[in-house]
């Protein structure tokens, strides 16, 4: 049966009490014993030596004479023996010895050798003269020995004994201590168990903290401040779950490939996106990324980490690897991060289509500085002319300056579509937004492009409602309009109707309609005509003014609004652009 802590501190110590006890009561009991032989000798050897000294004083040396010693007797104890030995061990003396029998040599009795050897000594026996037991103590005064002697009867073996009331005194106080030891016992097991109760529930993960008490001791205050301890140990290990927790979903759900790694290489983490990124890159499939560090394409990683590992803790900084890996038409770039403890992390993050826009504005730059290479051209060689040429013919020269004006005005358009379609892509936020009418918008739209459209007999048909307002930006929505009707006029030829529509809408949208009955597109354009500087035909903008970033100011201004475009042919001729706009922005 296993025994409560209570139990087994009592019991404990109730064993080292008895035993603290009993050695307590012994040693007094033999102290005392000690204490009161010591006292009987004392009184015997005085005793004796009043008889020594008697001998002595009265010169008694012959058998007859030491009767006379009988005279004294009656000043010492009634029951006394007093024998008096010469140094033969012939006995001269026995008050106790009525008869004139002669007793034997006690020159061998111990308590005689004793005094013989140390001038005294003590023993206790049976006395065979008198059949009963006696103490015996012998003094030598040469040249005799006086022998004194009590009968070791009840009274004096009591005497002798220890004093009970010691021992009844040492007993209650060893009751008031096992008492005592009961309380103290019962406060400080109920604390253990208490704590043991406590750390058993929380094993479980279950601690229950309203059955769990303590005494009002400082053991208790001891478990009261390891619970609350406990519970801020729980708090705390509750929040890091819940922030790991946090931590792993981001890493599931980020777009970023993670892998943690132990400092052994053994994966300890890995989202699916890092997963899929390094089979994308590796050329054969695999799920064990434990050694994607052997495989070629990581090579300069396995370097860095070998030259770098292990890590001085004392570091300022980390180690980092950066880098860009390039495979299968996808481009990742590539962190490896070492922490203090030799586990290293390694990201992976898909670049492709940051690396394709970085192309795209690199060949929207190359564009740009094509685009801008002709009309630069173009003024400076009218212009070279003008100069060299100073009696040219007046006529020859306002021909001169009005194709340097219109290089000129291509030219500050070039560069006005490229800044707009460069903020709604980068610094959309400063544009600002109001209330824009599309029907007036529209109607301000065909009132500027009025010269355009009597000039090529085109009949502009607005069928949108006075009451469709947009929250937007009204720059933007008069370049979507100005923009397609603009587009229709340079490419759709002449004695052509522009029909804008707004065909439906719901809590969120507005649908537009916006079409020509011209010519239309080849069905192969269609998918690009958005592109920036994309031509159907090589020099057919150049031929028509235009930037060749009318469509793409579009595309990116419906998107602002939250919007999409789409193109497509019409059955009964003509290029048709469907598109929606968001009522409001927020």
């Amino acid at each position: 049966m296993r025994l409560s802590y209570k139990k087994k501190l009592f019991l404990y110590f109730f064993l080292v009490f008895t035993v603290f006890t009993a050695v307590i009561v012994l040693v007094q009991r033999n102290r005392e014993k000690i204490y009161k032989t010591e006292n009987l000798r004392t009184n015997l050897n005085a005793y004796a030596e009043v008889i020594a000294n008697y001998i002595q004083k009265k010169n008694l040396h012959s058998v007859t004479e030491m009767d006379s010693v009988n005279q004294i007797l009656s000043l010492l104890p009634p029951d006394l023996r007093v024998t008096i030995v010469d140094q033969k061990g012939e006995v001269l003396f026995d008050n106790t010895v009525i008869d004139d029998r002669e007793l034997e040599n006690h020159l061998s009795r111990p308590e005689i050798s004793s005094a013989l050897i140390h001038g005294n000594g003590s023993t206790i026996r049976f006395s065979a003269t008198n059949d009963m037991d006696y103490y015996y103590y012998a003094r030598f005064t040469a040249p005799y020995f006086t022998r004194v002697a009590l009968p070791y009867n009840i009274t004096l073996k009591d005497f002798l004994e220890g004093d009970n009331i010691f021992m009844y005194f040492i007993v209650l106080l060893f009751f008031i201590a096992l008492i005592s030891l009961l309380y103290l016992a019962d406060r400080f097991g109920r604390a253990i168990t208490g704590l043991n109760e406590f750390i058993t529930s929380a094993e479980n993960d279950q601690p229950d903290y309203d059955k769990i008490s303590f005494p009002d001791t400082e053991l208790g205050e001891i478990g009261n401040k390891i619970i609350a301890n406990y519970k801020l140990l729980q708090e705390s290990k509750n929040q890091l779950n819940q922030e790991k927790e946090k931590l792993l979903r981001h890493f599931h759900y980020s777009e970023e490939g993670i892998c943690i790694f132990t400092a052994d290489q053994k994966k300890i983490y890995a989202n699916t996106h890092f997963i899929q990124y390094v089979n994308t890159i590796l050329d054969e499939p695999t799920f064990d990324v434990d050694m994607i560090l052997e495989e070629p394409d990581f090579k300069d990683l396995r370097i860095f980490l070998k030259k770098h590992t292990p890590v001085n803790p004392q570091a300022n900084t980390l180690p980092i690897y950066q880098s860009k890996i390039s495979k299968n038409g996808k481009h990742f770039a590539v962190k490896l991060l070492i922490f203090t403890d030799n586990c290293f992390e390694i990201t992976l993050n898909n670049i492709s289509s940051s690396e394709k826009n970085r192309l795209l504005k690199q060949e929207m730059t190359n564009n740009i500085a094509h685009e801008l290479k002709t009309p630069v051209s173009s003024i400076r060689g009218y212009i070279e002319t003008l100069l060299e040429q100073q009696n040219i013919d007046p006529a020859k020269q306002k021909f001169f300056l009005e194709r340097t004006y219109t290089q000129v005005i291509r030219l500050s358009e070039l560069i006005r579509d490229v800044a707009l379609i460069t903020k709604t892509e980068e610094a959309a936020d400063l544009f600002e937004k109001e209330d824009v009418n599309i029907r007036d918008t529209i109607n301000e739209v065909t009132n500027d492009l009025q010269n355009q459209i009597q000039n090529n007999r085109i009949t502009v048909q607005n069928h949108v409602e006075e009451a469709v307002e947009i929250e937007g930006n009204h720059t933007l929505l008069y370049s979507i309009f100005q923009n397609l009707i603009d587009n229709a006029i340079n490419y759709a030829g002449e004695g052509i109707t522009i029909s804008i529509d707004k065909y439906a809408e719901d809590n969120e949208f507005y649908y537009f309609s916006l079409y020509d009955t011209g010519r239309g597109v080849d069905e192969a354009h269609l998918e690009r005509i958005f592109d920036r500087f994309y031509r159907i035909n090589e020099g057919r903008s150049r031929k028509n003014g235009g930037s060749g970033l009318g469509l793409s100011i579009v595309k990116n201004a419906v998107l602002f609004h939250k919007g999409q475009i789409s193109a497509k042919n019409r059955k009964s001729g003509g290029l048709e652009f469907i598109f929606s706009l968001r009522k409001r922005l927020f």
